[in-house]
């Protein structure tokens, strides 16, 4: 378990350190289970089948679940709490399995291939990564990519299945999927730099953190940059490599052609325009339409936008580009002009289920603000009315606001209140909660998109989010979404550039003031808590929310998480807590999650929102669950990995739950 922390200390860190598949159609999903009772099925792709984060297996049922037990589980020994050579480390990887193998990264950079029925090790690689060191953020690998040769013969040779996969030391590296060894023929003996042409991209500025998507032979991937740092981090181009060669096939950079042209003589010699947004969070992609979609995040320097000159049109948007070439066949902006760093955080989900949408291929984008925006996979239009409605104005001087942002309509807008007012504040005991309306009354608080001001404005929900990059999971024989959301409000007070640099504060993860270097501003963000430590803003501080896809109405929420661990006895109460991590659906109608500071991994019924189980972990388990059968006939794993996230104990668990095996029957 988590050594136990004053939640003051817990949530702060909380608040300010978060920040390849190939998906077919096939026939409608509606009512009838895809599980074929006993056939082998793996979990070859982040997120599953297209990225829904859903198993079509049916052992695992309501009835059963709480029979659950551990059935292995596998440490790595990569995990660090920030003292020694490496940076404080943050176990958010989903492992893929293909056949009978499981395939992870760690914080570390390390990959290893397990029996995904026993756990035993296969084999596991190291690239001895050198950059170490955690930076702005937790040292983190989210996953790997798994390519497969489509001639049989070409598959059987060596390196005709590969692993693929981002360093933090910017380099994109091709494995043997059988034995771990570097793919020779791929760039400098397995490995391609992915630094070339990117201007700025020193140690712990640009590095990937989710995987690569394969699609078409070729690997998609982009970077995370520093956040309110400076203007000029490196660009945030998405980039294409053979994934048998390792050359560059295509670039797309978000910024449009006339921005390029105007901006031509700026570039001197770089190919890429630094501070355009990039694209951190995990890719989808659809073979069948030839598309690839990418969430996108917002330029830099983040919370001031008067000098962008259009940088933006791409920003915190999910955008459709040409497998084939990267171009853009459509685009849809989920934030105009964002000055809120509310950047595309989850992997954008394909579904099809009739009566959603008129029963076209849809693609579900949810995002921070807790919004959920049901697109036409092919056009990229809105399936329901997406209404663009006025949001508060009169940001700093120099800055130009948006005078609207879009809303969707079916499903509403998630996280609520949309406002926060006295009448909303919370705390542990009824002084604190009198402490919490008077800290109020000091900020500017308007509502959803309120614009950092010089006194300070409330920003509800916060950067983390409403729903952050574990995204969220449609349970298609059901026709339901299920969003795991946190709730928790932070102050953003901007300073003029001579007074932020009067202070010279420390810059770095994870101190409240950010320089934003090469605008008029820096800036000073904090949570919104009590004197004894709580969130101000209403409970539950975070919940699991199902929607009906069918009528956009919420179908039921509930609180996720408590405070145990966190609050001293006897303040321990199911009020949700900050969590990060996603959601998984099977298809028998259990939901798995765990996500929530407390460290405990839960099932619940996707048709009520009952708890059905829970297990207490070693560590908090802040990634995305995935469920398999390994073999015909095999039992059905449900997958974790649980090491913590950078405000709780790291560790290096993954751990694996199934039914216990049954009996051999006797003659």
């Amino acid at each position: 378990m988590t050594t136990p922390r004053s939640l003051t200390a817990l949530l702060t860190a909380f608040t300010l350190a978060t920040g390849c598949h190939a998906a077919s159609e096939g026939a409608p999903t509606g009512v009838a289970s895809a599980d074929t009772g006993t056939a082998a099925q793996g979990w070859p792709h982040y997120g599953g089948k297209d990225a829904g984060q859903h198993a079509e297996l049916t052992d695992i049922t309501p009835q059963n679940v709480n029979q659950l037990k551990l059935a292995w589980s596998h440490h790595s020994g990569d995990f660090s709490d920030g003292s020694g050579e490496w940076g404080l480390s943050s176990l958010q990887v989903t492992p893929l399995v293909d056949g009978d193998t499981l395939y992870y990264c760690t914080p570390f950079g390390r990959v290893f291939a397990l029996n995904a029925e026993t756990g035993e090790e296969r084999w596991v690689f190291d690239p001895e990564v050198e950059n170490r060191r955690s930076g702005m953020y937790p040292v983190v690998c989210r996953g790997v990519a798994l390519w497969r040769a489509g001639e049989p013969a070409e598959a059987a040779a060596s390196c005709g299945v590969r692993i693929l996969y981002g360093t933090r030391d910017a380099e994109l590296i091709a494995l043997d999927a059988r034995s771990g060894e570097p793919c020779a023929d791929f760039g400098n003996a397995g490995r391609v730099s992915l630094k070339e042409d990117i201007s700025g991209a020193e140690p712990l500025v640009y590095y990937p953190t989710s995987p690569p998507w394969i699609q078409n032979d070729l690997a998609v991937i982009g970077a995370l940059v520093p956040d309110n740092e400076r203007k000029d981090v490196p660009s945030g181009v998405v980039r294409a490599f053979d994934v048998r060669t390792g050359q560059l096939a295509w670039a797309w950079e978000p910024v449009t052609a006339d921005y390029r042209e105007r901006h031509r003589d700026s570039l001197g010699r770089a190919r890429y325009h630094q501070g355009s947004p990039n694209v951190w969070a995990p890719i989808a992609g659809d073979p069948e339409r030839g598309l690839i979609y990418v969430p996108t995040g917002n330029p830099a320097p983040d919370l001031f936008g008067g000098e962008r000159d259009g940088i933006d049109a791409y920003g915190s948007s999910v955008v459709a580009l040409d497998a084939d070439s990267g171009d853009v066949r459509w685009h849809f902006q989920t934030v105009h002009h964002d000055v809120w760093d509310y950047d595309v955080a989850s992997q954008p989900t394909l579904f099809r289920i009739p009566g959603v949408g008129g029963g076209r291929a849809g693609l579900a984008q949810a995002t921070k603000m807790g919004h959920v925006f049901l697109l036409d996979r092919q056009t990229g239009e809105p399936l329901y009315p997406v209404e663009e409605r006025p949001v508060p104005q009169a940001g700093v001087p120099g800055e130009t606001l948006s005078p609207t942002q879009p809303f969707p309509t079916h499903p509403g807008p998630l996280h609520q209140p949309a406002k926060l007012g006295p009448e909303h504040m919370d705390g542990l005991v009824w002084l604190d909660k009198l402490a919490c309306q008077k800290e109020l009354a000091r900020y500017r608080s308007d509502g959803m998109f309120t614009p950092p001001s010089l006194e300070g404005s409330v920003l509800y929900p916060s950067t983390t989010g409403g729903i952050n990059w574990g995204g969220v999971s449609i349970d298609p024989e059901r026709g339901l979404l299920i969003a795991n959301q946190m709730h928790l409000a932070t102050v953003v007070q901007l300073l003029p550039r001579a007074e932020y640099d009067a202070l010279n504060p420390e810059a770095g993860y994870p101190l409240e003031h950010y320089a934003m270097q090469g605008s008029p501003y820096g800036v000073r963000r904090f949570p919104l808590f009590s004197p004894l430590g709580a969130p101000c803003n209403p409970r539950p501080w975070g919940s699991l929310t199902a929607v009906d896809l069918r009528s956009g109405e919420v179908a039921w929420t509930r609180p996720l998480g408590t405070t145990r661990g966190q609050a001293p006895w006897p303040f321990w109460f199911e009020a949700g807590s900050p969590n990060a991590g996603g959601p998984l659906t099977t298809a028998s109608g259990v939901i798995f999650i765990a996500a929530t500071t407390d460290s405990y991994l839960r099932a619940f019924s996707s048709e009520t929102g009952e708890q059905l189980w829970q297990y207490d972990l070693p560590y908090t388990g802040n990634a995305t669950p995935l469920s398999y059968r390994a073999t015909v006939g095999g039992r059905q794993f449900v997958v974790l990995a649980a090491g913590g996230h950078g405000w709780s104990t790291a560790g290096d668990a993954i751990m694996a739950f199934a039914l216990p095996e049954k009996a051999p029957t006797t003659p």
